[in-house]
């Protein structure tokens, strides 16, 4: 898996997290003014551990 940054048409950082075969799996799903807030949200990501619950409905 890799994660992917980027700026936006609107100049705002995202990042995408995509699978070993290439499909997207996750996203940022909001645009970040710094790169570094953007690069945190990424961090997050990786640092969910497997311990995090599921809820279902």
């Amino acid at each position: 898996m890799f994660f992917y940054l980027y700026e936006d048409k609107a100049n705002q950082w995202r990042w995408a997290l995509f699978a070993p075969n290439d499909k997207k799996i996750a996203d940022s799903g909001e645009g970040y003014w710094n790169k570094a807030d953007a690069q945190r949200g990424i961090e997050l990501v990786k640092g969910t551990h497997h311990a995090t619950p599921v809820y279902e409905q």
